[in-house]
């Protein structure tokens, strides 16, 4: 008890208080297909480490609002959720893989997918229901597939990649990620919502 007492105020806390929690790192996004995400992965296997970082497959993902400290993953789900029931699943397609956001010096590989309406109406329903500001500038949707730690122009010469894709995927659900902690990697589903026009479409008619 009285080691628990000491603990307690070193930190700051003062006996009585509700118990400490802890913010999780969260972020709004897609799951790419098992299959896509496979050969987006071989657009990238020739990238020389420790100077590239690639992505693993089962970690591509395609991010629509940026990670954030959320205190209740409960009211997370909840918001998503609400996003979720108003939108229905829509095609994303991948149109080109090559560096970013400077091809010259880029910090990122990625592939691009077409800023279709049905994405970009999507995104800005996120961003308000989870209160971040909606950005003005175009959106271009892309999943990241390796990052580029250092020499950006070196590696540019000596791995040049300026390829067109035409893969494309089904939406039919939004993902509640939580980012690995610090020094770890691999990403964690916490909630999976299908979007409520998908999901009738795939019930099928009403057969009373």
């Amino acid at each position: 008890m009285g080691q628990n007492h000491d603990a307690a105020q070193s930190e700051g806390i003062q006996p009585g208080s509700p118990p400490l929690v802890r913010p999780t790192r969260v972020f709004v996004g897609l799951k790419i297909a098992p299959a896509i995400a496979s050969q987006l992965a071989e657009i990238v296997a020739g990238l020389e480490r420790p100077l590239v970082r690639r992505v693993a497959p089962a970690d591509i993902h395609l991010t629509l609002v940026a990670p954030w400290n959320e205190v209740s993953v409960a009211d997370a789900i909840t918001k998503l959720a609400g996003v979720a029931a108003r939108c229905g699943g829509f095609p994303l397609r991948f149109q080109h893989a090559g560096y970013g956001p400077q091809p010259r010096r880029p910090r990122l590989l990625w592939a691009e997918c077409v800023a279709s309406g049905e994405i970009s109406a999507l995104r800005t329903a996120l961003l308000q229901a989870f209160g971040q500001a909606v950005d003005d500038r175009p959106f271009l949707p892309h999943v990241t597939l390796a990052r580029i730690r250092a020499h950006p122009s070196a590696i540019v010469q000596q791995h040049p990649i300026d390829q067109p894709l035409a893969l494309t995927q089904q939406v039919e659900s939004i993902e509640l990620f939580q980012s690995p902690p610090a020094g770890e990697s691999g990403y964690r589903v916490l909630a999976s919502l299908q979007p409520a026009e998908a999901a009738q479409s795939q019930d099928g008619p009403d057969s009373t």
